[in-house]
């Protein structure tokens, strides 16, 4: 069965959980750990994508990420690139270091952002890295300590957190202590990382009820919320998907996008592909990035390697691109 393609668009909620191949360990020690937060938060501030809760788990590690100006597919291949990269070479080994690819669950933000950010946060207990409260507050290696003051973490949006307890931060940090504390009884939560139609609904129970007063909803592998949310956010998806189709029959291919930000720019085709420092050239080359990559969906990857740039070069045209689309209203098709 092919894969089905991941879902994103700006302002979405995604909880994101790698995993080490066979389950083995994608973080030795420490400098393990520290090399991977410098990165991580490195690549967040580059493409301003929002971090709400994460943990590092020594075979393991979550996310919980909104996407920014830069889809969450780019920002995770920088990551998980470069950090296998440097663990392979650190380590003296080769080969794939994550499992298959990594799990991306689009979150209805209402219904499951504190939900979801409690869970995260209690992995270290859950997994015993920690002996009681007071070590995990302190835990470097998890967003929790960040919210409750102990470690300063520029790229982790804690303010949106604690705002979501109360507007005053000696109020809110006990409340989310509090709840957190709370989840610790609660035990793993298959609710939260489960498959289809069972982790829309809240689990089984909830799923025979439904089907007991044959109020039947839409559930997808790839989406966590209730059967409206799910709906609508495949219904953008399939929007987008038909765009692309469209715009295929239409024979609007690479090729014709070059033609067209060249003639909008009023540049030689040659020179929007071959590059350069000129005004012109840059914005056709960033609406180009942005057409190719959004609408015609071809990888950024692809791009990268026709372009001959590297692929954070293409992500930052890509961001550059959807601005200049939309504040002068250019359209890909006329």
């Amino acid at each position: 069965m092919p894969r089905k393609t991941r879902i994103d668009a700006p302002g979405a909620l995604h909880h994101i959980i790698v995993r080490g191949i066979e389950r083995k360990k994608i973080f030795k020690d420490d400098t393990d750990r520290v090399k991977f937060l410098e990165r991580l938060g490195a690549i967040l501030t580059d493409t301003k994508t929002h971090c709400l809760a994460w943990t590092i788990i020594p075979n393991h590690f979550h996310l919980l990420l909104r996407t920014g100006a830069t889809l969450i597919s780019s920002v995770m291949r920088r990551l998980l690139t470069g950090y296998a990269i440097y663990f392979n070479r650190r380590h003296r080994r080769s080969g794939h270091l994550f499992q298959n690819r990594y799990k991306s669950i689009l979150c209805q933000e209402d219904a499951y952002l504190l939900e979801l950010v409690r869970y995260i946060h209690l992995n270290p207990v859950r997994a015993k890295l920690v002996t009681d409260y007071n070590e995990f507050s302190n835990y470097p290696f998890c967003g929790h300590s960040a919210i409750m003051g102990k470690v300063e973490r520029d790229w982790q949006d804690t303010d949106f957190i604690l705002r979501m307890f109360d507007e005053e931060l000696s109020v809110a940090r006990p409340a989310y202590q509090l709840y957190v504390q709370d989840g610790i009884a609660m035990g793993k939560r298959g609710d939260l990382v489960g498959g289809g139609l069972i982790r829309s609904q809240g689990g089984w129970a909830a799923v025979r009820e439904l089907r007991r007063s044959k109020a039947y909803q839409k559930g997808d592998e790839r989406i966590l919320g209730d059967g409206d949310f799910v709906e609508g956010v495949l219904l953008k998806s399939e929007e987008k998907l038909e765009r692309k189709s469209q715009l295929t029959a239409q024979g609007i291919n690479f090729d014709k996008a070059v033609e067209r930000v060249a003639g909008l720019f009023e540049i030689p085709s040659a020179e929007v592909l071959a590059g350069g420092k000129k005004r012109q050239t840059v914005a056709a080359r960033s609406l180009l990035c942005f057409w190719v990559s959004c609408e015609l969906g071809l990888s950024q990857a692809w791009l990268a390697r026709r372009l001959g740039i590297s692929q954070p070069a293409v992500s930052s045209a890509v961001n550059r691109g959807r601005k200049l689309a939309d504040d002068r209203h250019y359209s890909l098709v006329d």
